[in-house]
């Protein structure tokens, strides 16, 4: 209950994705607070938020409920089936690969539904730190607390996407800096694909100043169609899709860059069985 409380931030709402009536949901959490001896939620005339003493409790049930689900998992697994729902947080320049992964899962578990929720790595890391997330897919470039298990699966190469009006050349390769003249759609600056992005051009001394920024590769992809704009994106994004669109594609050289993506996960034992699944999958469609 606290952590349907948490997630919508409603009294009604918490009480209606529980299954019970408000009054009923609002004794239940009075008579949580009764047992602890504390109150675990800050009220006034709506939801305010969590205690410090409701962010624990809030920690160790997520806790919990994770455990708890992998021991249904494994058991599940001993009759020779799996079924629930794993919950993946992907950065949005890897959601066309986690596209592949529904299929593969519903082959050898129809009854295995995978959730694909599109966030920045620092949202992946703290999902998965606080239950949230049962899966990461990510960049790999950074140090992870010892809790994570980073698994790699490919390296992510970037390429020009440009209306043909804007490309430097209909087709074959073009340069970070000739990338860096063109009017210049990109991602937000607080997401790790912007900063590889800003690191390349600053290592050449290279200071684009980019018309559009966005959180959606779609808004970037949908401003590059319109011909106004040019945009940067992952090869595995742009492969099959710049023609499809009427874009001219060019992958970027002086230099190559290549950042690995790769799943996270918490350190657990046992693991539950649907993130082993999961990884398992996603390993194969990487090859």
């Amino acid at each position: 209950m606290l952590a349907a409380l948490a997630r919508h931030r409603h009294f009604a709402r918490a009480a209606e994705a529980c299954g019970i009536s408000q009054p009923a949901f609002s004794a239940r959490i009075r008579n949580l607070e009764a047992e602890l001896g504390t109150p675990v939620v800050q009220r006034g005339n709506r939801f305010i938020g969590l205690t410090r003493e409701g962010e624990v409790v809030l920690k160790w049930a997520g806790r919990l409920l994770a455990e708890a689900e992998g021991l249904r998992q494994e058991i599940e697994a001993l009759k020779g089936s799996l079924s629930g729902q794993v919950t993946l947080g992907c950065v949005p320049t890897a959601l066309s690969f986690a596209a592949g992964l529904p299929a593969r899962l519903r082959e050898g578990h129809p009854g295995l539904v995978l959730r694909i929720v599109s966030a920045s790595s620092s949202q992946i890391l703290r999902g998965l730190e606080e239950f949230g997330f049962d899966i990461g897919l990510s960049y790999l470039d950074q140090p992870f607390p010892a809790t994570i298990r980073a698994t790699p699966l490919y390296p992510e190469r970037y390429v020009l996407l440009a209306p043909p009006a804007l490309a430097p050349r209909p087709q074959g390769r073009a340069s970070w800096a000739e990338a860096a003249a063109l009017p210049l759609c990109l991602l937000s600056s607080n997401m790790r694909n912007r900063m590889i992005v800003d690191e390349v051009f600053a290592s050449l001394g290279l200071t684009p100043a980019p018309v559009t920024e966005t959180n959606a590769l779609t808004v970037a992809l949908a401003q590059a169609v319109g011909g106004g704009v040019a945009t940067i994106v992952p090869e595995r994004l742009a492969t099959g899709l710049g023609a499809g669109l009427g874009l001219v594609m060019l992958p970027l050289d002086s230099p190559v860059v290549e950042k690995p993506i790769g799943l996270l996960s918490l350190l657990r034992d046992p693991e539950p069985p649907a993130v082993t699944v999961l990884r398992a999958e996603a390993l194969l469609l990487a090859k």
